[in-house]
């Protein structure tokens, strides 16, 4: 081996980068997994998931691993907190509902902002990556089979839910005495629409590194288009259904005419 003082600028911080590193502040070692931190975190197991430098097959494998590697870890998070909503749920918590379904929205968010950084790949760099993937999928992904799952398991929660509460679902957004379900409903319609976001996200990843069409095949042979199908299909149908059905009893009768005089305040109101 080249000694350190004999190597490139780069390679030197390269090589530096295995670790350990003296923390100045705290007058330890850092890197050597005998701290609380990372004991507590793991990270000597966690750091040695991705590929040694001198396997990559490009520099940018790890970036490609490593934020493959972290949707995983958040799309296993989301399907804890959906267990979690779902015993909430169940024993009619619906603040502590309310505040996880937010959780788990701006989780979702979280990860299409990290997908994006994807983006940055450039395709020709992708194809080399590609081949060593093998027949690799997204469908075969634990965490997104898992949020699938969760998901069927919160619909049914908020279906006993309405039960309980003698309700149909669309009395939700047209009876006057439902506001906390109503508010329920639209957030699991946020976290709903974010997920589809994050299925859009990936298929312009896709879009950008492989191309979309019927010629183009996914590595589990697929054509790419067949994508553009998932990222609609929702986590909760039900709740999307109930719209179409309200658009398909509405009338025009009770409205204003454009520029007409609006009289008494609310007396257009539906």
């Amino acid at each position: 081996m080249v000694p350190l003082h004999e190597c490139s600028p780069a390679e030197a911080l390269r090589r530096q980068l295995q670790g350990p590193w003296l923390n100045p502040l705290l007058k330890q070692w850092v890197g050597r997994g005998e701290l609380d931190y990372e004991k507590y975190v793991r990270t000597p197991e966690l750091l040695a998931l991705q590929t040694p430098p001198d396997e990559r097959v490009t520099p940018d494998e790890l970036l490609f691993q490593v934020v493959h590697q972290a949707q995983e870890l958040w799309l296993k998070v989301l399907a804890h907190e959906s267990v979690e909503a779902v015993a909430e749920l169940d024993r009619n918590a619906l603040w502590e509902a309310s505040a996880r379904l937010e959780r788990m929205l701006r989780v979702v968010r979280g990860m299409t902002v990290e997908l994006g950084v994807l983006e940055t790949l450039t395709p020709d760099t992708y194809q080399v990556i590609r081949r060593n993937l093998g027949n690799g999928s997204g469908q075969e992904s634990p965490g997104y089979n898992a949020v699938r799952m969760t998901a069927d398991g919160l619909e049914g929660a908020l279906e006993r839910l309405l039960r309980r509460r003698g309700v149909e679902l669309a009395s939700v957004y047209l009876g006057p005495a439902a506001a906390d379900l109503k508010r329920l409903c639209e957030q699991l319609v946020d976290y709903d629409e974010a997920f589809q976001n994050w299925l859009y996200a990936h298929f312009q990843l896709v879009r950008r590194t492989i191309g979309v069409d019927a010629t183009v095949k996914a590595l589990d042979g697929l054509p790419t288009r067949v994508l553009s199908g998932r990222m609609t299909k929702p986590l909760f149908p039900a709740l999307w259904q109930v719209r179409v059905e309200m658009t398909a009893d509405w009338r025009r009768e009770g409205g204003y005419a454009p520029g007409a005089p609006r009289g008494d305040a609310g007396a257009g109101a539906p």
